[in-house]
């Protein structure tokens, strides 16, 4: 999205909604849970003043239950993640397929 619409995204680590459990673990193994497939899940670019409204209609249905605002588009292009202790680094796409979720 960033690259096809001439600008930059900034994304915060601490509103991803990632559960603990998951978090846990992939700390535990050194790992990035940003790096793995995910089944399920989507990301939706809305209009600022549109942000509120379309975050309340998924909260509305059972599987939106965990929607969340996790960051906005800005004029710098690529794509970062303010971290956890408010670092950014730049997020590459991946150089090969993500690892799969095992089920």
């Amino acid at each position: 999205f960033a690259a096809a619409c001439g600008c930059g995204i900034e994304i915060s680590e601490a509103a991803l909604p990632v559960k603990p459990a998951v978090r846990g673990v992939t700390e535990l193994l050194g790992l990035d849970a940003l790096n793995f497939a995910n089944e399920g899940k989507l990301v939706i670019a809305v209009e600022r003043n549109a942000a509120e409204q379309v975050l309340a209609a998924l909260h509305s249905h059972p599987l939106g239950k965990d929607a969340a605002l996790i960051g906005e588009v800005v004029e710098r292009k690529g794509v970062r993640l303010a971290g956890l202790y408010g670092v950014k680094r730049t997020l590459d796409l991946p150089h090969a397929e993500p690892l799969p979720r095992i089920c």
